[in-house]
């Protein structure tokens, strides 16, 4: 009989700060008024305090329950194949309310919905465009299947920032992302990119990769025409996901950093706590430079 695995202790540099503030408070009030879901608290983000502080937040569409069962993520895994057709508008007016200064769109994979959510995706961010225009506006998209016809009218709706995570290492995808795959995600960022798009990618270390499988997705990624690169280090979300297998020290952080300057990425934010979705001022600089100039 297997024994249970041992949780690794978790270091002194993995501190979470909960936000207390007055600017999270109103968030959280907003957040439940409105009835919308949030990856800061659905996916247990380490950065929620900081982030909605900051007024920056990642909003969840197309429900909380996800068709795939992705072994890292706390999301739900599962579906009822329920969408709110009203959502986009609910969003928008929320987006508005809250006074963000930047916004993160996001959404569970729904490989129930025969577009994959594309539609709800596009009017969602036409939506927020039209009402809060002055909202630096990001997505962070599924794959949509691979479907190219759906990645693309989401794409047509043109969002500041197209975000989509490798989330892992190839060799990993089997144990981490079975469902999902590799090449298809890197398509998703090809497509962006050429499409005229800031494309933007992410993943997590600490799940059993070797440096060099680090170093080869910063490769692929840049080839693929994405220009910042966000790494973190994995969480456990409970005892039913994938164990921690290391906790990469910061000094190693510092070091994925420079190579990924140095393969050509624009924007490299990389130390332990950082996601996706992560207030980052370098990415806030950069894309500052690029509306000015």
């Amino acid at each position: 009989m297997n024994e249970p695995l041992t949780r690794l202790p978790k270091p002194d540099w993995i501190r979470v700060r909960v936000g207390t503030g007055g600017a999270c408070r109103s968030m959280r009030e907003l957040v439940a008024e409105h009835k919308l879901h949030t990856v800061c608290s659905e996916a247990l983000c380490p950065n929620i305090g900081k982030c909605w502080e900051k007024g920056r937040a990642t909003l969840m569409i197309l429900g909380d329950q996800c068709s795939r069962n992705c072994r890292f993520c706390g999301v739900q895994g599962e579906v009822h194949g329920d969408f709110d057709p009203d959502e986009p508008e609910r969003v928008a007016e929320a987006v508005g309310k809250m006074g963000l200064r930047e916004v993160v769109i996001t959404s569970v994979t729904r490989d129930d919905l025969s577009d994959g959510g594309a539609a709800i995706w596009a009017q969602t961010i036409e939506a927020i465009r039209r009402q809060c225009p002055e909202v630096l506006l990001e997505v962070l998209v599924p794959d949509f299947g691979g479907v190219e016809e759906n990645i693309r009218m989401v794409m047509d709706a043109r969002p500041a920032v197209w975000g989509h995570n490798v989330e892992t290492v190839p060799s990993l995808y089997a144990t981490v992302r079975p469902m999902a795959d590799y090449a298809r995600s890197l398509n998703v960022l090809r497509l962006g990119a050429e499409a005229g798009l800031i494309t933007k990618t992410s993943i997590m270390v600490g799940l059993g990769e070797a440096v060099e499988d680090v170093a080869q997705v910063m490769r692929d990624a840049r080839s693929a025409g994405c220009r910042i690169f966000y790494i973190g280090q994995y969480l456990q979300p409970s005892q039913k996901h994938l164990p921690v297998t290391r906790y990469v020290e910061p000094q190693e952080f510092e070091a994925f950093k420079e190579m990924g300057l140095q393969l050509g990425f624009d924007v490299v934010v990389s130390a332990p706590l950082v996601r996706s979705s992560f207030h980052a001022e370098e990415q806030a600089a950069f894309l500052e430079r690029l509306t000015q100039g």
